[in-house]
């Protein structure tokens, strides 16, 4: 038997073994992420796929048509790959604006492997038997005569036909389904792709065109017609917001934890407390047990983004890629005209996520990144979070011996993805034989030393005497167990808890504390990482407003209903309120919604239209908004 698949001398085009392949990679795409297939997606894929090779059947010279052909193959197989994998973190499908990232992806790679299933190869194997077949080929000397070509002017043809077709389609379905599994799954993966384009070129011309002073009024318009009451009784009376001022002056340190949810705070295991010193400080603060994340593509830089400025991230990059040359209004800024300095301490390298653009964006006066950190190999950062706060305390107390006041925040790895924490770090926790070694039990051990860490932390604020007039902040920035190495009902049994895969899932820690505190309080209005720094405005008695900030979140010590929206890790559309979380479907109509208080879902959701409706105009005007801010200079 003669096989040929790269031509020297001949020309041979594997158009029909090439799109019956990648038909069948596509088909088990869907079946990766959606469970399932249906015909108009597939019907979708198809004609993709028949235009992609069109388009090759008429670019390709006739004697690099074979190798041609199979390397669209290998970028197609590769990503359909990457894309898999990538749902398998996030649950969205990534666009071409993924590719700022890739910088990214040698410094996770421990978080990347543990991701990777060996069913995903199935992608490479019609690679791996053409590769071997070629090289038996080679070896053996055989050729194989190559067939007339198809028509160039029928190519042509057949390609604008499909690709108008495709591109009025794909327009047509970005307009109307706002849910972005949505789209991709009618569309299909390459379809998809130019619907991100279309929508991102049609975004650059509406930046370009737009108005600041506009767009914010737009958004102080529509907040002003929020349809509940957003302020306490004391403010609607025309008194200064509970707590206004209560800090004012006082250092402010801000910790975001790495991958840390909220349900182990006050959860025992075998007898043992999880977050012991966790526990404590929520006993004496403000805790909030009802917040969850809203990041983005960005992940952890995501978060601190967001506490720092209260604006949404946009659906279709990191915001410290995307706008790191910003003149970003944020808390730094707030406190600088009020004689603070503001410093961040990472212990990875600064340009991770961009980070070396964002600092400057938000306006901190420095950072602190890897080489300030002695390297003591906890993990694949290295630099473990008792040397994170060892360094910190150490730059900070410089700062307290003058009396300079600062903010200064924290962003810790040891709880970062795969959770594996050496034996010999801080206090061991004993689990039960059956979660020992499990994801779940890497995770309840990571979380565990974060706890540790940042109690040294806090001994060592005392010993330096800075405790007594520094506001601590700590949240978490977002989930840390992955849906399909710990299932919800296995987490639920091995702990005792109701653990929901969604609102358990983006549950996370945010606790506030003022040493004035006479006493501890438990704040159970819902919120998210827009609300933190309106919140910690409010204590630090700072006006937003009033500083030429325009924040998307609310102080939640003086609101009573609050709506905030979610998306990339859930579709555009989704939002939390006092009573619910919901998601669309391909529109509000077909949406579902689950009680935050039963985690059991709610049938009658006509009742939550308008604040499906506000979060969409909200969500919409917070992108032209952080869009339209000026771009700043070597000195901003």
């Amino acid at each position: 038997m003669r096989l040929q698949f790269f031509d020297d001398g001949y020309r041979r085009s594997p158009f029909a073994a090439l799109l019956v392949l990648l038909f069948a990679k596509f088909v088990l795409f869907r079946i990766f992420l959606f469970k399932g297939v249906t015909f108009t997606g597939m019907l979708s894929d198809l004609a993709a796929i028949l235009a992609v090779l069109l388009v090759c059947e008429l670019a390709i010279p006739g004697r690099w048509k074979g190798l041609g052909y199979w390397l669209v193959n290998f970028i197609l197989s590769l990503l359909l790959f990457a894309s898999t994998v990538y749902f398998a973190y996030y649950g969205s499908i990534p666009t071409f604006t993924a590719l700022k990232a890739l910088n990214q992806v040698g410094q996770i790679g421990d978080s990347i492997n543990a991701l990777i299933k060996g069913v995903y190869f199935v992608y490479f194997i019609d690679l791996a038997i053409i590769s071997i077949v070629y090289c038996v080929n080679r070896l053996r000397g055989i050729r194989v005569k190559g067939r007339k070509r198809i028509g160039r002017a029928a190519i042509l043809l057949g390609c604008a036909v499909f690709c108008l077709a495709l591109s009025v389609r794909s327009v047509y379905v970005a307009k109307a389904i706002p849910n972005e599994l949505e789209q991709a799954q009618s569309l299909g993966f390459i379809n998809y792709q130019a619907a991100a384009a279309w929508q991102a070129g049609s975004e650059s011309l509406a930046a370009k065109n737009g108005n600041l002073d506009e767009v914010t009024a737009q958004i102080k318009e529509l907040q002003a017609s929020y349809p509940y009451q957003s302020e306490s009784e004391s403010a609607r009376s025309g008194q200064a917001p509970v707590t206004f001022g209560q800090a004012k002056g006082k250092n402010v340190i801000v910790v975001q934890l790495e991958a840390f949810q909220n349900f182990p705070i006050h959860l025992s295991v075998g007898g043992e407390e999880l977050t012991p010193v966790l526990n404590k400080l929520a006993e004496g603060s403000y805790y909030f047990p009802h917040v969850f994340q809203q990041i983005g593509q960005g992940n952890t830089s995501d978060a601190e983004f967001m506490s720092n400025t209260s604006i949404y991230p946009v659906g279709n990059m990191a915001m410290s890629t995307g706008y790191g040359d910003r003149q970003l209004p944020s808390m730094p800024r707030m406190l600088q005209t009020e004689g603070y300095e503001a410093y961040t301490f990472h212990v990875n390298d600064v340009s991770f996520w961009n980070r070396n653009k964002l600092y400057p964006a938000l306006h901190f006066n420095g950072y602190y990144d890897k080489p300030y950190y002695e390297n003591d190999n906890f993990n694949e950062f290295g630099p473990s979070d008792e040397e994170l706060y060892k360094t910190g305390i150490a730059k900070l107390g410089e700062l307290h011996a003058k009396g300079q006041p600062f903010y200064a925040q924290f962003v810790t790895v040891s709880s970062h993805f795969p959770f594996k924490v050496p034996e010999d770090r801080g206090p061991q926790l004993h689990l039960p034989e059956e979660m020992d070694g499990t994801h779940l039990g890497d995770y309840l051990r990571a979380v565990h030393y974060t706890d540790y860490a940042l109690g040294t932390f806090i001994e060592q604020l005392k010993a330096k005497g800075m405790w007594d007039n520094t506001v601590l902040v700590v949240y978490g920035d977002h989930f840390g167990l992955q849906p399909d190495k710990a299932d919800a009902a296995t987490i639920s049994s091995q702990l005792g808890i109701s653990y929901d895969s969604r609102l358990s899932r983006f549950n996370i820690p945010f606790i506030v504390h003022d040493p004035s505190q006479k006493e501890g309080h438990v704040i159970e209005q819902p919120g998210g990482q827009l609300d933190m720094m309106p919140t910690l405005a409010n204590l630090l008695g700072l006006q937003p407003a009033e500083k030429g900030v325009v924040a998307f979140g609310r102080d939640l010590l003086n609101t009573d209903h609050n709506v905030f929206g979610m998306r990339y890790y859930l579709p555009t559309g989704s939002f939390f309120n006092n009573e619910v979380l919901f998601v669309p479907g391909k529109g509000f109509e077909d949406g579902t919604a689950v009680s935050l208080k039963t985690m059991e879902p709610v049938a009658d959701i006509e009742q939550y239209r308008s604040d499906y409706d506000y979060i969409m105009q909200l969500m919409s005007l917070s992108d032209q908004y952080v869009r339209l801010l000026p771009k700043r200079g070597p000195s901003q």
